[in-house]
């Protein structure tokens, strides 16, 4: 591939100028940060039709100091994410994404991020005694929350102390005071890998969070990158050019030049402090507040007129659970290609569950056990292990996104003697809400395949489907669009 000369600077506001112009922008005046901006961003989130939400004239804040919500939230805006050509509809978006996840990660060490020596970031910056963190609208997002949360739609920019890899994560980040902040990384994930290698040297792990910038960064930034792979050769391989990155002027870690807030410090060892609660992406609070690693902010670059980019869990739908079950969904695809499940029609990763504990693949029986094998993949897999709950396979002519299809297979074409197999101590989490009641010390979960597919042995005889053809469908609603939409 070649590579284009320029780098891309993942600036936040030309995105949301192509968005305003696709009609999906709303701009919010006045919305408080203590928990109405929250309140309207999760309401916003359910309606058919949410638009990306950007506020401002926030009380207590100069104007212009802004929040943007709701950013992955429609197909439309979602494939201009992607750069993968304006998508309409969701079954259009995923069909676009077959495959494409495995091309990016193939790619991506063809795009090594451009380090430039300045960018709009530095246009303002805090250090020493005048940092203060409440200088920017965090929100308090919900009443039960345990403090303002700056770090949502965030990447967490982290250097390992071996290779020198960097990792950039999503990890949620609560403001403690006006230069402290909790930096919550769940065990085993690369940021926090990176973390207890320099706790258990002695050493102060050094740490730069971007509060705002295109959500490409940090929609990549949450999925799961091959351990080792830096997210921003990922992003530049979706743009196909790389990205222009300045340097922390104390850390040296890279971030994109056009980062709307940049927070920088250390978390030295021995530094906890109660962070906390939180939702989880389930809908949940899923446990008491707990200690987590502090990092002491040292340096904060800012742009003028400044936005944070908020992406906070809540009950789903939720601000990002469609992103999340779209990206999950292709990633899914190309794992069970890759182990050799042959037919794959589709997968969804439900928001419900959101998309991690409710998964449907759809294929096209060729043998005996097919079924069999590629629910027992999907639960089991890289991508689909972790708190994976419900698993449940159907034929063809069920799309597997559509909950009322596939709820209609599972009552007319399974069994639950036959078609329920249970994986006992499969791979689980300390933030799964039914670990209460679970008797593992470590944080196992079981599994459920069901396999709503007709049952191989009697494909022949099995009743046929009373329902016009998709042919017919399609026909139909094309002729009579202006009756049936």
């Amino acid at each position: 591939m070649t590579k284009t000369s320029t780098a891309h600077s993942l600036d936040l506001r030309a995105w949301l100028d192509e968005v305003r112009a696709l009609g999906e922008l709303t701009e919010v005046s006045g919305a408080d940060w203590n928990l109405e901006l929250g309140a309207i961003s999760e309401l916003n989130v359910k309606k058919e039709r949410p638009d990306a939400l950007l506020f401002d004239d926030i009380p207590g804040y100069p104007k212009g100091f802004r929040v943007a919500t709701c950013s992955t939230s429609s197909p439309a805006r979602l494939s201009s994410i992607l750069r993968v050509g304006h998508q309409a509809s969701h079954r259009e978006l995923v069909k676009t994404l077959r495959g494409r996840p495995k091309q990016w990660q193939a790619q991506a060490v063809e795009f090594e991020p451009v380090k430039v020596e300045s960018g709009p970031v530095f246009e303002n910056i805090q250090s020493g005694d005048d940092v203060d963190l409440f200088s920017f609208p965090s929100p308090l997002w919900h009443e039960k929350d345990g403090g303002r949360y700056i770090g949502t739609g965030c990447m967490v920019v982290t250097k390992d102390l071996d290779s020198g890899w960097v990792n950039v994560g999503t990890y949620r980040v609560m403001i403690h005071d006006r230069n402290h902040v909790g930096l919550d990384m769940i065990p085993g994930k690369h940021g926090a890998i990176q973390y207890d290698k320099h706790m258990k040297a002695g050493k102060p792990f050094p740490v730069a969070i971007v509060i705002g910038c295109d959500p490409l960064g940090y929609l990549i930034s949450g999925i799961e990158v091959p351990f080792g792979m830096c997210e921003l050769n990922y992003i530049g391989a979706i743009l196909k050019q790389p990205v222009s990155v300045v340097s922390g002027q104390l850390s040296g870690l890279p971030f994109p030049s056009a980062s709307e807030i940049v927070i920088e410090g250390w978390a030295h060892p021995g530094d906890e402090r109660i962070e906390g609660p939180f939702g989880e992406f389930h809908g949940y609070y899923p446990g008491k507040a707990e200690t987590a690693p502090v990092v002491t902010i040292e340096r904060i670059y800012y742009r003028d007129n400044p936005i944070i980019m908020g992406s906070p869990p809540a009950k789903p739908p939720n601000d990002y659970s469609y992103s999340k079950a779209v990206m999950r969904s292709a990633l899914l695809v190309d794992a069970l290609q890759a182990a050799g499940v042959p037919d794959v029609e589709g997968v969804w990763a439900h928001e419900i569950g959101g998309a991690r504990m409710f998964n449907v693949v759809s294929i096209r029986q060729r043998y005996a056990g097919h079924a069999r094998q590629a629910g027992h993949i999907l639960s089991q897999c890289g991508v689909g292990a972790y708190m994976s709950r419900y698993t449940i396979v159907v034929d063809e002519d069920i799309d597997p996104s559509n909950m009322q299809e596939v709820m209609w297979a599972v009552a007319t074409r399974s069994d639950p003697d036959l078609d329920i197999d249970i994986i006992k101590r499969g791979m689980g989490s300390k933030n799964d809400p039914m670990s209460i009641a679970y008797p593992y010390k470590a944080p196992f979960n079981s599994k459920a395949i069901i396999d709503a597919c007709r049952p191989y042995d009697f494909l022949s005889e099995f009743p046929e489907v009373a329902e016009a053809s998709k042919e017919l469908q399609d026909k139909v609603r094309a002729k009579w669009q202006h009756i049936l939409d």
